[in-house]
């Protein structure tokens, strides 16, 4: 892995002329498993194309946020069954049962592989966005199985970030007031169905990057909307894209305002 970066480092643009760089990850975009290891999954095609396998949604909305906003966009379609990448190493769920079986050296070999190239590729588009912006905004896409574990989940949308971190705190608070208008009859919830400061990629480059530079956001989207597709979820994904700009160019302008 690389080393932190020491945003100390950096130089630091004026903010007056320019919004936040963003950044787009999703790292359960898929449920592929590498020909090398299909053989250990012969008989888990149900596990895999379940919510343990992958994010149902959460890269069809990453690459519109993507497009829309003109922002760089790393995605991996390997299913978290082999290594999950918002997970640390070292985490009890970093890898599915029949990897975390296997002896160490095949799973470091994963890690190198696949866990340790995508982590320092999100690293690298954050440091560059910081470079060229002075600030930025992160935002992880997932979704989430609308019941886990017998407990229905009480929220359509989900917005993780850090409440110690004044930024996270303002732009969700501002992206959900938006979405509470755009969508009415939703339950936006803050820090559901997780808490954002739990285990994950936001959680690690929030370690590398201070709170003035770096700006981690997951999206979190109840997959009871996507499950059906049709007309309400692509309905819905023009919904969030267009939400998310509208947030972006009003956060821009605020802190335009406010350095003035």
């Amino acid at each position: 892995m690389s080393s932190p970066a020491n945003p100390l480092a950096f130089a630091q643009p004026d903010r007056r002329q320019q919004r936040p760089g963003l950044v787009i990850s999703c790292e359960h975009g898929g449920n592929q498993i590498p020909a090398q290891y299909r053989e250990l999954f012969s008989d888990q095609q149900a596990l895999l194309d379940s919510h343990c396998g992958f994010d149902a949604g959460a890269l069809c909305i990453a690459k519109d946020f993507a497009k829309s906003c003109a922002a760089p966009l790393l995605s991996s379609t390997t299913s978290r069954l082999l290594v999950d990448l918002n997970r640390s190493i070292g985490h009890r769920r970093l890898h599915g049962k029949t990897i975390a079986e296997l002896p160490p050296t095949p799973r470091q070999q994963i890690l190198r592989q696949y866990y340790q190239p995508y982590r320092e590729q999100v690293e690298r588009l954050v440091r560059q966005a910081v470079l060229e912006h002075g600030q930025v905004l992160h935002l992880s896409v997932h979704s989430f199985t609308p019941e886990l574990e017998g407990k229905v989940r009480n929220a359509d949308i989900g917005l993780l970030y850090d409440p110690c971190r004044v930024g996270e705190l303002a732009f969700c608070a501002r992206w959900q007031a938006d979405l509470h208008n755009c969508l009415p009859h939703f339950q936006i919830r803050r820090n559901y169905p997780y808490a954002g400061k739990n285990d994950g990629l936001t959680t690690w480059l929030r370690r590398q990057f201070l709170a003035d530079v770096y700006i981690g956001i997951e999206l979190e989207i109840n997959q009871k909307h996507i499950v059906k597709a049709g007309r309400r979820w692509n309905a819905l994904r023009k919904v969030l894209t267009a939400s998310l700009c509208r947030v972006l160019v009003n956060s821009c302008l605020e802190n335009t305002h406010t350095s003035q």
